[in-house]
């Protein structure tokens, strides 16, 4: 294949999970990096552009990481979809296949098979060091000559090597493939009959067509139809082959090895990473570092985050001011600080928590102690339809649903991701919190238990552990429902313990944040605007019949004053149309115990949850004193049931309300996100609606337990 004439290259990165290809793909790109995914699957498609030389750039592809062309997950599926057929419009022009030295004959599997197919390869020879200290030396001169292929030796921690790949992708060698594997006199008839029907000029492409024809979507039904046909004429059984095939390329890969690797006997004993783990995957200590690990990134979260928080809230907040200041009032002002700033606001607040959360995985997956994470935990949360890939986004969930559900992005199995992603609202965040101490403290005394705990730390603390067992449970009658014919496997070898790169963890917080504020932003600013709308409009002049129906209701009330401002916009928020869809879903909500106001702070909450303490501000005419909690527990505490004549919060609504808000999808910004990483809108309805009828369901007994 020539190419000095081609200014733009498509090329591919493969390899086995944890090789070092989103290292090598992040020195290859930098910052030109983008998130797409692959047509028709939800799967993300990392994609980056690269300067090759003057007048050459590529296109970089980084594949989902896989130990064969036989997938056995979704993200695997995805590298034979693609390679399938050099003839599709997508295939890539150059393929490089990423191998760790110090696991080389496990990684040579996909290597022997990638080559049998026939495309341009260049095999990149990464950790020679690590390899070094496992007592494996690999001679590349010797590799390359053996295997016909061109070889760079890199190091994609640290960048060496990348100018010599650059060079090799530039002026690449395309030998014609040595087959590594003869299918034999019993396959010959399909391959031929598969190679004709389908205008294939490889046999091993017609092999794994004939292989996986049933899973691959690029396949038009009538093709699907016909390899049925070969597949039950020849009488070919797929796993025989397959398990043949794989003996067979080891015995040549053993060949190979014998030529251009010596291996020392090391005694695994003197191995830093194995006197690690012996600590870290102990049966009992090993759990309690991890739960230690898990505080601190709560804590970290949870703490950290606040004050970068509260500058943006600030910073939004000014910003607001100014412009109230400065711009002729009007609905043109009050959308563009009320409703455009403010929802721009709601999305740019999360950046510290997301940022410090990828912080910290990227650190834990780039130390090598991440794998170790998954393997104990993984065994715990199997009966769940989970893996220990779960754990994290589940435990940042207690911090935000938003940073935790893109943070699954590391569970390769689709079935457990997706189980993870439904359940992980369920556990309470911190934006919760707010609803929860103040209704807690409407009718829960503040008593000391034992002379130190206190009562209503306790019912608190019961809330979260509610929420983690739902998630649990949820998990669990999901994994029953959901029909999957992929099987998950934890197969994974153990890398070498590493010092973080701090380039690739900065790369991975920019590449998260700006995710977040370019998709998911988006639809949380959109969702902002029309909220901001309904609560503001009405049929009507609702502002002068705001003022009208306060000077007849409370004529004590002193014009103009704080006071009569704040009757008049509860007034006008009543008659707003968020106002009059709360009058609307009164019927609705009453056996929950709810009112229109509750039914209107419901609404306006979607927002954000913690929304939910302004709206209340805002109906009971608190005012700018709403953000003294003491105020608004006073004042909701002092409403009266005009239909009973006694407290409105009683204990059965305060914990009505309180189980409401538990299990309620009642946060905008999740849903967004949810959208974001299952590609659509089902699974974010089906979620809207789950965690809605729960939360109804258990709010209707809760309030009739209690009443």
């Amino acid at each position: 294949m020539s190419i000095e004439k081609t200014t733009r290259l498509k090329v591919a990165l493969l390899g086995n999970p944890n090789a070092g290809k989103s290292s090598l793909f992040n020195h290859l790109t930098g910052l030109n990096q983008k998130i797409g995914n692959f047509p028709g699957v939800t799967v993300d498609k990392k994609t980056g552009t690269s300067k090759i030389s003057e007048n050459l750039y590529a296109e970089i592809i980084d594949l989902p990481g896989t130990y064969s062309l036989y997938p056995k997950s979704l993200d695997e599926q995805i590298v034979l979809d693609l390679l399938h057929s050099k003839k599709d419009p997508a295939s890539p022009d150059l393929l490089l296949v990423v191998i760790d030295a110090s696991t080389f004959k496990r990684n040579m599997l996909l290597f022997t098979q990638i080559r049998d197919l026939g495309f341009p390869v260049i095999l990149v020879l990464n950790m020679l060091d690590l390899a070094e200290q496992h007592g494996i030396k690999i001679d590349p001169l010797k590799l390359e000559k053996e295997l016909n292929v061109p070889i760079v030796a890199i190091n994609a921690r640290t960048g060496a090597g990348i100018r010599e790949l650059k060079a090799a992708i530039a002026c690449p060698v395309h030998t014609p493939p040595e087959s590594y594997y003869k299918p034999g006199p019993l396959a010959s008839g399909i391959i031929s009959e598969v190679k004709e029907s389908f205008s294939l000029e490889n046999d091993y492409q017609a092999i794994l067509l004939a292989h996986q024809y049933d899973n691959m979507r690029g396949l038009p039904q009538k093709e699907k139809e016909e390899l049925a046909r070969l597949v039950k004429k020849w009488s070919f059984d797929s796993k025989a082959f397959q398990s043949k095939e794989t003996i067979a390329r080891y015995d040549v890969i053993t060949r190979i090895l014998k030529e251009t690797v010596e291996e020392k006997s090391v005694d695994d004993k003197e191995l830093t990473s194995t006197k690690i783990d012996r600590i870290l995957t102990h049966k009992v200590f090993g759990y309690l570092i991890f739960f230690f690990i898990l505080l601190v990134l709560f804590q970290s979260i949870f703490a950290w985050a606040s004050y970068p928080m509260d500058l943006i809230d600030s910073g939004i907040a000014w910003v607001n001011g100014a412009l109230k200041q400065n711009l002729p009032g009007g609905p043109f002002t009050d959308l563009l600080t009320d409703g455009l700033i403010a929802g721009l606001g709601g999305v740019l607040i999360f950046i510290p928590q997301i940022a410090i959360l990828f912080a910290f995985i990227a650190v834990l997956e780039e130390s090598g102690y991440m794998s170790r994470v998954m393997f104990l935990m993984d065994k715990l949360m199997r009966p769940f339809g989970m893996s220990g890939r779960s754990v994290v986004p589940l435990i940042s969930g207690v911090a935000c649903a938003v940073p935790a559900i893109m943070s699954t992005r590391s569970i390769e199995n689709w079935k457990e991701r997706l189980i993870t992603i439904f359940v992980t609202p369920l556990m309470s965040c911190s934006a919760r919190i707010p609803v929860f101490t103040i209704l807690i403290a409407l009718v829960v005394p503040e008593v000391d238990l034992l002379g130190f705990i206190n009562l209503q730390g306790i019912v608190l603390m019961s809330l979260y552990l509610i929420g983690f067992l739902s998630a649990i449970i949820s998990g669990f009658v999901m994994n029953k429902i959901l029909k999957n014919k992929q099987r998950s496997f934890f197969i994974m070898e153990l890398p070498a313990y590493r010092i973080p790169r701090w380039k690739n963890v900065g790369l991975t917080i920019y590449e998260k944040v700006k995710t977040f504020v370019l998709e998911a932003g988006k639809v949380i600013v959109a969702i902002s605007i029309v909220l901001w709308v309904l609560a503001s409009y009405g049929p009507g002049d609702i502002e002068t019949k705001a003022i009208t129906e306060v000077r007849q209701e409370q004529p004590d009330l002193l014009e103009p004053s704080q006071d009569f401002e704040n009757a008049v916009a509860g007034k006008k928020l009543e008659m707003s149309y968020a106002g009059q869809f709360g009058h609307f879903i009164e019927p609705v909500i009453r056996p929950l115990g709810f009112d229109w106001k509750i039914g209107v702070a419901l609404i306006t909450s979607f927002a954000a949850r913690e929304v939910f303490i302004g709206t209340m501000s805002t109906i009971y005419s608190v005012g700018d004193s709403g953000d003294d909690d003491t105020t608004i527990r006073q004042r909701m505490k002092e409403e009266i049931n005009p239909k009973t004549g006694g407290p409105m919060y009683t204990t059965a609504l305060a914990f009505s309300l309180l189980i409401f808000y538990l299990f309620a999808m009642q946060c905008m910004s999740t849903l967004a996100i949810v959208r974001r990483e299952t590609k659509g809108w089902t699974w974010p309805i089906l979620q809207l609606v789950y965690m809605t009828g729960l939360a109804y369901g258990l709010s209707f007994i809760t309030y009739n337990i209690f009443s």
